[in-house]
């Protein structure tokens, strides 16, 4: 699961269904358990075996289509529990003579609550054995030469080869460029074309680093696949060649995609956007977990590197956008955008990369594999690019609702950018980032632009303070909207909600009949939809996404099962929407509520993580008050530090220290109220920064403030009446006022 999008995976939908023992087995049968019979079985044996598994499956579709429920279940749990490889649950449904049947039945239980999570595992694990038959190495290569047999042969190889996809590549071009075999060449090149974009990226990587005469005709066959995925390729190669017959290829592909308007550099930028953007089409094995990077050796050929999905469009978009930034050195300068692109795919590949996993694309210290140079961390190269361009990726993923991203971009600004990050004439994505619909993001932007101690006024100034200030007091409260479905429905999920310590708001059928909660709330950081069906619930996202308050915060759905289906598949790959079935229980509601916000927000604001920020923000207003910078005045703020002195949470000292240098006749009172209600050292201490404020304003105390800190120099302790006489000198009081305490005796 990427922070930006959603990929449905088996063992969520097996959840819902309840059968948690069933998705189990289908778990551990996906993953290819041996097929229960013994090393060198006889025949006989194997066979009687392969017997019994098709009278199961047979049974299983028979008392679906006489709705014996209990028995379908009883004989497809059997099935299920031989273990079969996805191949051999291929072999033994298409050799039962009753594929129609059994496929037909599987349908009708997939809709079945008892029968779900079973008719997956066996649905999956045929998905399985087909995708693994088709892609055999040894089963392409057959199919190949079977392109230029019968008529019935070339049509079956035709449709295996096209089940391959991307993993007939390599095969297909080596046959593609064998001049030897015409007749079988020209049948390769009919696949390569029928295969659309999963021939595309490879031959145009493999094009590139090839002899000039396979260039020439990798470039005419990729003229006639109608992708402009190949286009930048095929301009950098147009530019680059130094063979006449080989431009001329270039361009004519070129021309017959529809044409290039833009320099090479613009075409690889704009093609790692579409990756960046993870467009559906982006993905050759869109619901796996695995795609393919493709690399050519001129010595062994186009060769494949399985990534995980999760960050595959990251790889593509950083690679593409390398080349664009290579051609732009050398034209001119790097473009800002495409570092600042390479920048934000870095950053969500880093985001997005499973615990534990090693990248293929992108070796980290100590995990590089096959000797692979690593490479730095994703801060170490945004640092150096600078804050500029770290605004240019925070710009990027406020405009996304890209939450995760924006906090990294946020905190390479706050490292890196002085007085310039912010410009007076320009309403910036720092600026934006104040009012973006997270608190995390808040804090941080305003942080930022408050380390760079700003010299010039600029729009959205005027909130910066108040943000800083608002952090003092801790920010672990969590608010959350249930909106749809009946009471007792709203019951049950508000008691989910609120074990996972959200406040919940008042019960409404609609957004607008709790606007008023919604806006009184501080903010609002889950919402959950009930009763949603497949024309409902895309309206009510719209509608949530055009609020302001609401725009980045993660959506549950809760739907039937007649909606489910298609809900999820509309909603997967779309940030911070998740879809899930009714009936899934308690505890599932809890998981799949704590995963969503996880990946979209990085989860609640613990205590620790509110007390980091306090600190944080306390030592950037010390750091204004200090600087005095009349941009952003600390005063501003005056009314919530002083209530922030009541919080015993508060550091009171540090709260004080930028209190003392606020002039305000209230800001020094506070302080010294803080200090008659402590003790101790903690009441010198205080009396001490009541005296500073008062040798830099002078005496804004009131008269009987005046009188409480002359009695106490006269019967404190010896530490508190040295400190409450230091405070009087500094107060400036009055000969006569001081009188008393020089007669006491």
């Amino acid at each position: 699961m990427t922070h930006r999008s959603a990929f449905a995976c088996l063992s969520s939908a097996l959840a819902a269904s309840g059968l948690a023992r069933v998705a189990a087995l289908s778990l551990t049968l996906l993953a290819g358990t041996a097929y229960a019979q013994p090393a060198g079985a006889p025949d006989a044996a194997q066979k009687e075996a392969d017997g019994a598994a098709t009278r199961l499956i047979s049974d299983f579709a028979h008392y679906v289509r006489i709705a014996s429920f209990d028995a379908a279940a009883g004989t497809g749990t059997q099935f299920l529990d031989l273990k079969l490889p996805p191949a051999k649950v291929v072999d033994i449904i298409e050799k039962s003579g009753e594929l129609e049947k059994i496929d037909n039945a599987l349908q009708i239980a997939a809709r079945r609550p008892e029968l779900a999570g079973i008719a997956g595992g066996i649905m999956k694990a045929m998905e399985a054995g087909k995708l693994s038959r088709a892609r055999d190495p040894n089963e392409i290569a057959k199919a190949i030469t079977e392109l230029t047999g019968t008529v019935r042969g070339r049509l079956l190889a035709r449709e295996r080869l096209l089940a391959a996809g991307e993993y007939a590549v390599p095969q297909l071009l080596e046959n593609l460029l064998n001049t030897q075999n015409g007749a079988r060449s020209a049948e390769v090149q009919r696949v390569l074309i029928d295969l659309g974009r999963q021939a595309a990226v490879p031959l145009s990587v493999a094009m590139l680093k090839m002899p000039e005469a396979q260039q020439e005709r990798v470039a005419d066959v990729l003229g006639l696949i109608p992708w402009r995925t190949s286009l930048p390729f095929l301009s950098d190669l147009a530019e680059t060649t130094k063979s006449a017959k080989v431009k001329a290829a270039s361009q004519r592909a070129i021309t017959r995609i529809g044409g290039a308007s833009q320099p090479t550099a613009e075409l690889y930028a704009a093609l790692a956007e579409s990756y960046y953007a993870e467009k559906a089409e982006s993905l050759s094995f869109p619901g796996e977990e695995f795609q393919i990077l493709w690399a050519y050796d001129p010595g062994t050929g186009l060769n494949q590197t399985a990534i995980r999905t999760e960050v595959y469009n990251e790889a593509m978009a950083m690679q593409l956008a390398e080349r664009a930034m290579e051609i732009q050195q050398g034209t001119g300068g790097v473009s800002p955008s495409t570092l600042s692109l390479w920048i934000a795919s870095n950053f969500s590949r880093e985001i997005d990369t499973p615990k534990g996993y090693v990248n293929p694309a992108y070796p980290l210290p100590g995990l590089a594999a096959n000797n692979a140079k690593p490479r730095h961390s994703a801060d170490y190269f945004a640092s150096a690019a600078g804050g500029d361009v770290a605004q240019l990726v925070l710009s990027r993923a406020l405009s996304a609702r890209d939450t995760p991203l924006a906090r990294r971009a946020l905190h390479i600004v706050e490292e890196t950018a002085g007085g310039r990050a912010i410009k007076a004439e320009a309403r910036g994505p720092l600026v934006e980032a104040l009012t973006y619909p997270d608190r995390r993001v808040q804090t941080e932007a305003a942080l930022a632009i408050g380390a760079s101690q700003p010299q010039s006024l600029f729009e959205g100034a005027e909130r910066v303070v108040p943000t800083l200030a608002a952090s003092l007091r801790g920010g672990t409260a969590q608010f959350a909207v249930v909106v749809g479905g009946n009471s007792e429905a709203y019951q049950g999920a508000r008691r989910s909600l609120e074990k996972l310590g959200y406040t919940v708001l008042p019960h409404g059928a609609t957004l607008t009949e709790i606007a008023s909660p919604i806006a009184e709330a501080a903010a609002i950081d889950f919402v959950m939809a009930l009763a949603q069906n497949a024309e409902k619930f895309p309206a009510l996202v719209q509608e949530i996404r055009g609020s302001a308050k609401l725009a980045a915060t993660p959506v549950l759905a809760i739907t039937g099962p007649e909606a489910y289906a298609e809900l999820r598949h509309r909603y997967d790959g779309t940030q911070g929407v998740s879809v899930r079935q009714g009936g899934i229980g308690q505890d599932a509601t809890e998981k799949a509520v704590s995963q969503l916000v996880e990946a979209t927000t990085g989860g609640p604001i613990s205590a620790t993580e509110a007390a980091d920020y306090a600190k944080r923000c306390l030592a950037v207003l010390r750091d204004l008050a200090v600087s005095g910078n009349s941009t952003l005045n600390v005063g501003d703020a005056s009314l919530q530090l002083i209530g922030a002195l009541s919080d015993k949470s508060v550091d009171v000292m540090g709260v004080s220290e930028v209190l003392s240098r606020v002039s305000q006749d209230r800001a020094q009172r506070a302080v010294l109220e803080a200090a008659m209600k402590a003790s101790g050292a903690d009441r010198v201490e205080l009396l001490g920064k009541t005296a500073d404020s008062a040798k830099r304003f002078g005496n804004l105390l009131e008269p009987r403030q005046v009188a409480a800190v002359i009695e106490l120099a006269s019967k404190g302790t010896e530490a508190e009446a040295t400190a409450a006489a230091a405070l009087l000198g500094a107060l400036s009081v009055p000969n006569n006022d001081l009188l008393p305490l020089i007669l006491a005796k």
